[in-house]
């Protein structure tokens, strides 16, 4: 499936976790900030990313233990090609979402959200 196809189909079944911070992100709520969800970039579909400060957002749930290797493969690419990629567990947005967005505060350079 091509990267397009699969952002497609992910973006009719988001996580808990993705639903709630993409409830803070979208529609310029963040700080002013155009966020995109399930975006594909080259190869890959990142979570959330706001282009203007080239920040991605993952969320990661327990079947990424499994795919660190991946991961660690579509993050130095992503570096590669100016992106600052930010990595939370999908149970740190359920017990700690102003923690999260917060640190996405921090990374984006605004302080006011």
């Amino acid at each position: 499936m091509q990267p397009r196809e699969f952002a497609r189909k992910l973006r009719t079944s988001l996580t808990n976790a993705e639903r709630i911070i993409w409830n803070e992100l979208r529609g310029h709520r963040f700080a002013g900030l155009k966020f995109k969800r399930q975006q594909p970039i080259g190869d890959y579909v990142v979570d959330f990313v706001c282009f203007e400060k080239r920040i991605v957002v993952e969320l990661d749930g327990g079947q990424h233990a499994e795919r660190e290797d991946y991961d660690r493969e579509h993050d130095r690419w992503l570096v590669a090609q100016g992106f600052r990629v930010l990595r939370f567990w999908n149970s740190d947005v359920m017990e700690n979402r102003l923690g999260v967005l917060e640190a996405v505060a921090m990374a984006c350079g605004v302080m006011d959200m």
